[in-house]
């Protein structure tokens, strides 16, 4: 062989071993999707805060692989939520789409996203088509059905003996769903179910209304901005401590600084809680505490195991997200240690994990937290994995 022919050999083998090495090094693409503006925009903001952590801590890797996330804002609207994920996935050749904070825009992005097969890591959002006969092998949700934090709720009124509940929520998938659920599980009698306008801050109308009626308990769902509102208002109105606040997302993490004494004695209700005593708990609150200087809240939890889910799964495909079974497989395993203990994906990619009843309380430090007092569920599936196709 020519002198010249070997040095061409050797500049196309070193051209191709160049080339596959820049091939292995090339970050998979993730875009993350929250509500992160306007009243809503601390939940989106924990949600990404959580995730984030554990990307960090492995220096920008997850599997032992580079990963580019790519953030992206929905503004809590539909249409901007669906331009958002077009955009991810046509022009930035995103692999994975996770967070998505809110049930409506979980609602709008999910069926593009999943036929596309694109991987739908979802941290918070749960909406109950997704779980029963829109489910896709596509989907894996960290966090939890929406009724099921209602359900639990109602499970905690039968305990209690309340015969008579108020309830109240947006107007809005997830609010319809946080109802549903309460009502499916409670046994007495159902005074009035009030839905408002997602984005209503005032409730001194509804609150009257509802003292007239003297319930033995309420059940709300407001998450973030409304329910401070919805709280601080309840109190004004010389309903705290006289009738029993049960509620989905108003005491949380996100909305517990602002509150403070305000809401000592409102139950919540999550799968996850601060005080949760197992190793991988500690050092997720520990860590976050010292990064953040504020107590984590579910949403940073959820958006935290989404990232230890990733990074599990991408270490066992070595990176390679374009293997879809195998990284489907990979996913489905669940092999990380959650925050909130024991972990495992039922047959529509929602956890099957213990519930638990949180009461606004000070913690150790003196510090307005949320205290476990009840755990109703346990190992608990969501009431519509049946309705799902998916084995």
């Amino acid at each position: 062989m020519k002198k010249l022919d070997k040095l061409v050999l050797a500049l196309l083998a070193s051209a191709s071993l160049m080339a596959i090495q820049a091939q292995a090094q090339a970050p998979v693409r993730i875009g993350f999707v929250g509500e992160l503006s306007g009243p809503q925009g601390a939940l989106g903001q924990d949600q990404y805060d959580g995730f984030m952590m554990v990307v960090e801590r492995n220096g920008g890797k997850l599997g032992g692989v580079p990963v580019q996330i790519i953030k992206e804002d929905t503004q809590l609207k539909p249409d901007v939520a669906s331009q958002v994920v077009q955009r991810l996935i046509e022009r930035d050749k995103v692999s994975i789409i996770t967070g998505v904070t809110f049930s409506n825009i979980m609602m709008a992005i999910h069926r593009p996203v999943t036929e596309k097969e694109v991987f739908l890591i979802g941290s918070n959002a749960g909406p109950s088509p997704i779980a029963g006969a829109a489910c896709s092998p596509y989907q894996f949700l960290v966090s939890w059905q929406v009724d099921q934090l209602a359900e639990v709720f109602g499970v905690h009124a039968n305990q209690k003996g309340y015969k008579r509940v108020y309830l109240m929520a947006p107007n809005y998938q997830a609010g319809k769903d946080f109802l549903s659920g309460f009502k499916r599980t409670f046994k007495g009698e159902i005074i009035d179910e009030v839905y408002t306008a997602l984005n209503q801050p005032d409730f001194s109308a509804e609150l009257s209304q509802l003292a007239v009626t003297k319930p033995d308990g309420v059940f709300v769902f407001y998450p973030g901005g409304l329910g401070i509102n919805f709280v601080r208002q309840y109190q004004q109105a010389g309903l705290l401590g006289k009738v029993p606040l049960m509620s989905g997302g108003a005491v949380d993490g996100t909305t517990l600084p602002a509150l403070k004494e305000t809401a000592i004695g409102v139950l919540g209700a999550f799968p996850w809680g601060p005080d949760l005593d197992n190793p991988a708990n500690k050092r997720f609150v520990d860590e976050f505490e010292r990064k953040h200087n504020r107590i984590p809240a579910a949403f940073a939890a959820q958006g935290y195991d989404a990232a230890q889910l990733l990074d599990s799964a991408l270490a066992k495909v070595k990176g390679n997200v374009a293997d879809k079974k195998a990284f489907m497989a990979a996913l489905k395993a669940a092999d990380f240690d959650s925050v909130r203990g024991p972990f495992k994906f039922g047959n529509n990619n929602f956890p099957v994990q213990d519930f638990h009843i949180q009461e606004v309380a000070k913690d150790a430090r003196g510090r307005v937290s949320l205290k476990t007092v009840a755990t109703p569920f346990k190992a608990q599936a969501d009431n519509y994995h049946a309705q799902c196709a998916m084995k």
